[in-house]
């Protein structure tokens, strides 16, 4: 059995083991952590799984009154740090945007994430919020990616932001992966939220390199169900090729298999 919480709404989502509990969609559940249980909402209730999966963290079951109001005065103090934050390095006059601010009750800790453009010296700055806040500080300067990841959006796609719901770690993205997918090299078109190449070039880029590596290539002869052409393009995802056909020009989309020489010499021999 396996279900799905999430802490924040359209946040991540982050996996439990149900236990003896049978929550259900929308329902409020206690969620294991280092600074004890925290509450989150249950965005897939229990259902079975066919892969064993082990050492996923078990539910603690369902929050009840005394959570809840934990929880929305915890909610009240990082709304609250947050605020006073953006007051303090207003004031300190520091190149710095607060991009999030978690807080553990247990131990009295705020931990406020920020951006900038370079170093920040902020001992001064955290002095004082240690001070109006009357508690400790810690801050933590994150990169572009992160922050798009804390603050979560809407991707060109129109779907929220992968690294904002399932995305665990960032894999390196290049240029170049836009050019094996035909994308035009236009920062505005192929860059995320955060200003870097979007993550999903990656997802597609193995399939376009298998499919290069057979198909014919731009400008090679080939021939086809519907007669001799000349390879013009590609079209990855159907896994086909447009050919130009030397009687008239007319232009016709075929399978890769239907114009590829070695398939084409297996089955003149052996048949289809």
């Amino acid at each position: 059995m396996i279900m799905a919480v999430s802490f924040t709404r359209y946040g991540r989502l982050y996996y439990l083991d149900p236990g003896e509990h049978s929550p259900k969609v929308g329902d409020k559940v206690l969620v294991p952590t280092d600074s004890g249980p925290e509450v989150a909402e249950c965005v897939w209730a229990p259902q079975y799984t066919s892969e064993d999966i082990d050492g996923l963290p078990v539910c603690a079951g369902v929050a009840g009154e005394e959570h809840l109001s934990r929880d929305e005065a915890n909610k009240r103090r990082r709304a609250e740090a947050r605020s006073v934050s953006k007051r303090l390095i207003k004031r300190h006059s520091l190149p710095m945007k607060v991009v999030g601010v978690d807080y553990v009750d247990k131990d009295n800790v705020y931990t406020v994430y920020f951006s900038a453009p370079h170093r920040v010296d902020f001992r001064a700055l955290v002095r004082d919020l240690a001070r109006n806040l009357r508690a400790r500080v810690e801050l933590r300067q994150i990169g572009p990616r992160d922050e798009a990841r804390l603050q979560g959006g809407i991707g060109p796609c129109g779907r929220d932001l992968c690294c904002a719901t399932f995305l665990k770690d960032f894999e390196p993205v290049s240029v170049r992966m836009a050019k094996d997918q035909d994308l035009p090299v236009n920062p505005l078109r192929i860059a995320g939220a955060c200003g870097r190449l979007m993550c999903c070039l990656k997802y597609e880029h193995p399939l376009y390199q298998e499919f290069r590596a057979s198909a014919p290539r731009v400008g090679v002869s080939v021939d086809t169900p519907q007669g001799a052409g000349t390879v013009v393009g590609h079209n990855v995802p159907s896994d086909s090729v447009i050919v130009r056909l030397n009687d008239g020009g007319r232009r016709c989309a075929c399978s890769k298999a239907s114009v590829c020489g070695p398939r084409q010499a297996y089955e003149s021999t052996y048949g289809e």
